[in-house]
């Protein structure tokens, strides 16, 4: 067993004591040993690039421009092109030595895999410095590789290298086949992404899925626009702000990070944007569970003049493209992401809110308009005849809101909209009469019994929208809210003065991303679809890498 081996060997173990006892035996394995080899054998660690005068490539360049290619020369029965020499880089994910004289390589870039065969013959020298050098390379080194494309006996596309592979960076690590515990892997996300092809292919789809909703808008004439991060005031949804204070512009003052952009580009239909959107992060400093993380990615449209029936249709227009997107991805570029069961194609199932949700439950809500000290007490009733347990915060919001999530979203596998929420759910939207009870006129889009999608026709009355904000102010969810007596602090006063310059009848929604692209990746969890695995990922960062870099140095 060479000394490559043990190292690749020591990544996969699972098992701290194997690692102890391989420290133990072989110190020559430790980063600082490995560095050391490199620089007594002249290698340069980390050689800057010089591509002047090569035919440097992409592997995807590599496979489209040969992969279709047959070509002469070689000798035996591989088919080499020697016509022109190209330089590929990247890193070496495998490797397999078929004898003292040949090896071959998997080389990893950007995602496409491309094999590399060095062979004695063609790289010249004697075959003992031939072993030497090429033991100098381990998997997870970078490295640069020039020869001619070609394939294989057994048919597989590759570079023929004329020269020993150059090292770029190496890797002082062994690569994990594996890290099972999901908070180190979040904390070394770089090692994950590395050993994990899914893991990458989840945030390229994440990327795809982000464009075709940017160029989805961009083609029906929409401006994409960026609206405030930080400010004195927080709205567009009944959320608790992460709060933060200034210390230099308007010193002292207590600021916040935005927990939705809806009012923002409201104002920007007001002044004549009529038709607006943004991506972008928002931050609510709440709980984490599977689909949950205090900073999470939304986009947010609105359209003058937009009904809801045209808001749902343009929802299922844009969501049915996405799909037959996604399943073209899966088929040529994101082969690892399974397949999703989920069926887009419109029209979508529908539900109406009440009607649905008395049918499910076998009893009738009460008039929920009425005394909110009354309504509150009456759906406690109706929590007790139900058996259910109330939430932790008794406003009608949440006692709606837990009913809901009882009866009506576990109907909701398939997409589906659900219509005519009670007023008390959606203060930012316009209301009617329907069944005696107020509703907004507003939808949800549930997938996976999930919510993905939230739509209203908006509240263009500033009389209609300061009487909601104070209702809203009146439910004292401090826990949410976390304003002060009759509202003072909730009642977004500068909005409503914004309103009496006259908001057209606008219609739109906020989508999150993040469970978007949960759903057509197949993840289970939030975290798979974030970059860095959400705040899990990112906080207590410095221990983390402490902790694996001491337990990488115990298992090489």
């Amino acid at each position: 067993m060479n000394l490559r081996t043990v190292a690749n060997d020591a990544g996969f173990e699972a098992t701290r004591r194997f690692k102890r006892s391989l420290v133990a035996s072989r110190p020559d394995l430790q980063p600082s040993a490995r560095r050391k080899n490199l620089q007594d054998s002249n290698v340069p660690l980390y050689p800057c690039i010089d591509s002047q005068g090569m035919n440097v490539k992409s592997v995807a360049e590599i496979r489209r421009e040969y992969g279709r290619i047959v070509a002469t020369g070689g000798g035996g029965d591989e088919s080499v092109s020697i016509e022109q020499l190209v330089t590929v880089r990247g890193r070496i994910r495998n490797y397999r030595d078929v004898s003292s004289k040949l090896i071959f390589y998997d080389l990893v870039q950007d995602g496409e895999k491309l094999q590399v065969v060095v062979n004695c013959a063609r790289v010249g020298g004697e075959r003992e410095e031939f072993r030497r050098i090429s033991m100098l390379t381990r998997i997870g080194d970078v490295v640069s590789v020039t020869g001619y494309p070609g394939r294989t006996k057994a048919g597989e596309l590759s570079i023929f290298a004329t020269a020993h592979l150059q090292l770029l960076a190496p890797s002082l690590h062994a690569p994990p086949q594996a890290i099972l515990d999901p908070e180190t892997r979040f904390q070394n996300r770089h090692v994950d992404l590395m050993i994990r092809p899914e893991a990458g292919q989840i945030l390229r789809l994440r990327s795809h899925i982000i464009q075709h909703i940017r160029d989805f808008f961009i083609s029906r004439d929409f401006v994409e626009v960026q609206t405030p991060i930080l400010s004195d005031t927080f709205g567009g949804a009944v959320a608790k702000p992460f709060l933060t204070e200034a210390t230099s512009t308007y010193r002292g003052k207590q600021l916040t990070l935005r927990v939705a952009p809806e009012l923002w580009l409201k104002r920007l239909v007001i002044g004549g944007l009529d038709r607006v959107f943004e991506i972008g992060a928002q931050f609510r400093n709440e709980g984490i569970d599977n689909t949950h993380n205090p900073e999470f990615t939304t986009c947010e449209f609105y359209q003058a003049y937009m009904g809801l029936e045209d808001i749902i249709s343009t929802t299922e227009q844009l969501l049915s493209g996405m799909a037959r997107r996604v399943l073209e991805l899966k088929a040529t570029k994101l082969k690892d992401l399974p397949e999703i069961a989920t069926d887009f194609t419109a029209p979508f199932q529908r539900l109406e809110f009440i009607p649905t949700l008395e049918a499910a439950m076998g009893h009738k809500l009460p008039i929920l308009h009425g005394s909110t000290e009354v309504v509150t007490l009456e759906l406690l009733s109706l929590f007790k005849i139900l058996s259910l347990p109330p939430p932790p915060i008794l406003t009608i919001p949440r006692l709606l809101g837990k009913l809901s999530s009882a009866y009506l979203e576990p109907q909701c596998m398939a997409p589906t909209f659900i219509t005519n929420h009670p007023e008390a759910l959606s203060p930012l939207s316009k209301t009617s009469l329907v069944h005696n009870q107020r509703v907004s006129l507003r939808v949800e889009l549930f997938v996976g019994g999930k919510e993905l999608v939230n739509a209203y026709e908006e509240e263009n009355s500033p009389t209609e929208q300061r009487r909601k904000f104070v209702m809203q102010a009146g439910w004292k969810d401090e826990d949410v809210i976390g304003g002060g007596e009759d509202g003072k602090g909730v009642v977004d006063e500068a909005y409503c003065q914004a309103l009496e310059w006259g908001l057209p009848p606008t219609g739109g929604w906020g989508i999150g991303i993040d469970r978007l692209v949960m759903i057509f990746a197949g993840a289970e969890r939030i975290t798979e679809v974030l970059a860095f695995g959400g705040l899990r990922g990112a906080v207590n960062l410095g221990s983390g890498a402490r902790d694996a870099k001491k337990e990488g140095e115990e298992g090489e």
